[in-house]
């Protein structure tokens, strides 16, 4: 039995000064994926690439202080691969892909379509060009986690009908959400808690976070293939230091 905890950090250099060592000391991850980490790996405090018993891989941004992926696994990958097949999408650091022995881990920052209606099309063509990098694989067991930074349904929001209008709960975000449902994957969150108010980031204003006034962005999707060995899905609200929480989920491989 595993557990694969994916975490938004909001800043790898940020997160080590609240408590992040302390995380890993707590909940033991077999794998964690981490997003937004915001650093190169030459950047990353020197206590947290010294930790014991992780094997762990980073991909960053062109762009210093962007954006970034890492990946922290008890077990060595057979191979981690950190490109799509169209390269405009490679140069964020927003994918990581690794292969284990038992099933393929996707780590994915999905772009943010709030800046502006040119990033809200980047963001629709990378979900898209996503589905084309899954089709060959699908036979295989994928489970895919990471920010993928849109509520999919009403009740993964606290204000929903005050932000249909916002990226991040705009129809077409929502929609594909559902087409990549009908291509096969299921949110294990839900498979546990069908109607459960949970979410997993909070604006840093108004005191969002203490009153709970929050969105579910952060998810874990497995395939048909993987499905069976599904045992657990949680959202750690508890685990402070960022403006997301991490979210786990346990399989029995």
């Amino acid at each position: 039995m595993i557990q694969v905890f994916s975490w938004n950090v909001n800043g790898i250099r940020a997160v080590h000064k609240k408590g992040f060592l302390d995380f890993i000391k707590n909940y033991k991850p077999d794998v964690l994926c981490l997003q937004e980490t915001k650093a190169t790996q030459e950047q990353v405090p020197a206590e947290i690439l010294e930790l014991e018993g992780y094997h762990q891989f980073y991909e960053s941004a062109q762009k210093k202080g962007y954006s970034g992926v890492a990946l922290f696994s008890k077990e060595k990958p057979l191979e981690v691969t950190t490109t799509f097949t169209q390269e405009r999408f490679n140069d964020e650091g927003r994918i990581q892909r690794a292969r284990f022995q038992d099933y393929i881990l996707y780590n994915i920052y999905f772009p943010n379509g709030g800046a502006s209606e040119e990033r809200l099309q980047y963001k629709l063509d990378f979900y898209d060009h996503f589905l084309e990098e899954l089709k060959p694989q699908m036979s295989e067991p994928i489970l895919v986690c990471g920010d993928l930074n849109t509520a999919h349904h009403p009740i993964d929001l606290k204000n929903d009908k005050a932000n249909v209008k916002t990226s991040g709960f705009l129809p077409i975000e929502r929609a594909w959400m559902d087409r990549f449902v009908e291509f096969g994957f299921v949110d294990t969150f839900r498979k546990f808690y069908p109607e459960e108010e949970k979410y997993s980031w909070w604006s840093y204003r108004m005191g969002a976070r203490k009153r709970n006034v929050g969105w579910r962005l952060d998810y874990h999707f497995v395939n048909e293939a993987l499905l069976s060995k599904v045992k657990g899905s949680e959202i750690l609200n508890e685990v402070e230091g960022s403006d997301h929480c991490p979210v786990m989920v346990q399989l029995d491989i």
